[in-house]
């Protein structure tokens, strides 16, 4: 993937949206999939989208792939979108907090 300007924006949006560290968001990921029957695998733990983001909170600019980018826009404009929700009742802080914290983003965190 070749660095232009508008994938430079994309890094420090995808940064600016994503506000929880790599070790943070797999914690998170490996919590919210823990059962008390089964657990699945920590590397296996979140939904697909969440997994993707870690990965690429692990990754370098230059190692991204067409794939990253699609996913880093979707999280982008997704992020937006329910950050940008106002006035909803409590129940639906909490669901709304756990998807954004699904894709990185802890509402709560300063």
């Amino acid at each position: 993937m070749a660095d232009s300007p508008e994938l430079d924006t994309l890094w420090d949006d995808f940064h600016r949206v994503v506000n929880m560290t790599s070790a943070e968001l797999a914690d998170w990921l490996r919590v919210r999939d823990s059962g008390q029957a089964t657990e699945p695998l920590p590397e296996q733990a979140g939904p697909p989208l969440g997994r993707h983001v870690l990965a690429i909170l692990q990754k370098r600019r230059t190692d991204l792939t067409d794939d990253d980018v699609r996913v880093m826009r979707e999280v982008v404009d997704t992020v937006d979108d329910l950050v940008d929700v106002e006035d909803e009742p409590e129940a639906e802080d909490t669901r709304r907090r756990h998807q954004l914290m699904s894709m990185g983003h802890d509402p709560l965190k300063p």
